[in-house]
């Protein structure tokens, strides 16, 4: 560009440097050392260090599973005796809630309120107390709620704990999963499966091809041990003969078993079955046995 001074008619020549530097492509950061007080960066150096820690953390996991299965003990007892408790990470908001100020008038107080603020100001806190000063000493509030915080966890989960263990005293009571336990402890000095996830053998259904198959579904036996014998509302049928014998079977048919199963002679007989149909058809059942 070019200005002309008409007063000394003299011409003056700007000119400007229009190169551009060439770029060295990706510029590996310093380290963290170089700026004191200050952290390192977020990527890669960071967020790399996190993720081999992760993943060391998950291969430890898998390998724990891996090696030790999670063990199936017996099944629960519904019927059984238990005082209930949850479990020990929730023990603190299980004791906060027998307090009169929690419970009775004060029970949405105590179930959304307080914990809805609390929790709540634990998100909030990184947008709240926004200095820079990380010296615990230095920071007497978030400090002193911190503190309190942590007291009022294990105090609370310590005295609910302690309190359950009296009320077992008092009451006699046996926890339900140690009964377990210990069955399947008994079990185990017997050589016998102390787990209720042992996989059964699967029995065969014998002469599946026997006109007694028929018969089976004339009578509605279909509607309580199901077409394949595996059972419905009632029993499976599948080695019945191990428990019962052909006379056993035809006078569960007629009188009903123990109350829980009903005669079904009369309605076999209004199916249009006859005596020699339903003799064939206990005798057919007195044959299902494990091993053939």
């Amino acid at each position: 560009m070019a200005h002309g001074d008409k007063s000394k008619q003299e011409k003056v020549v700007f000119v400007g440097d229009s190169r551009v530097r060439k770029g060295n492509g990706f510029i590996t950061p310093p380290d963290y050392t170089a700026y004191p007080g200050k952290s390192e960066a977020f990527i890669p150096n960071f967020l790399l260090k996190e993720w081999m820690v992760g993943v060391v953390v998950l291969v430890g996991f898998l390998v724990l599973t891996i090696s030790e299965p999670a063990p199936l003990g017996f099944p629960a007892n519904p019927s059984a005796s238990v005082i209930p408790m949850p479990d020990w990470y929730f023990l603190f908001l299980y004791q906060y809630l027998k307090y009169p100020y929690a419970s009775g008038d004060f029970v949405v107080l105590g179930t959304l309120g307080i914990p809805t603020v609390a929790f709540g100001g634990l998100l909030l806190a990184p947008f709240l107390d926004r200095g820079k000063e990380r010296r615990f000493y230095k920071r007497p509030i978030a400090s002193t709620l911190m503190f309190l915080s942590l007291i009022s966890l294990v105090y609370l989960t310590n005295f609910a704990w302690t309190h359950y263990k009296h009320e077992l005293e008092a009451t006699g009571t046996e926890p339900e999963h140690i009964q377990r336990e210990e069955k399947a402890r008994e079990n185990r000095e017997k050589g016998l499966p102390t787990s209720s996830g042992t996989k059964q053998e699967e029995v065969a259904i014998v002469d599946k091809d026997d006109p007694a198959m028929e018969t089976y579904k004339t009578a509605t036996c279909i509607s309580c041990h199901a077409a394949d014998l595996k059972g419905a509302g009632g029993p499976s049928l599948r080695g019945v003969g191990d428990k019962h014998d052909k006379e056993a079977i035809l006078s569960i048919i007629k009188e009903g078993y123990n109350g829980k199963m009903p005669p079904v002679y009369d309605t076999a007989i209004s199916a249009g079955l006859t005596d020699q149909d339903i003799d064939h058809l206990a005798e057919w059942l007195a044959k299902q046995k494990a091993e053939q």
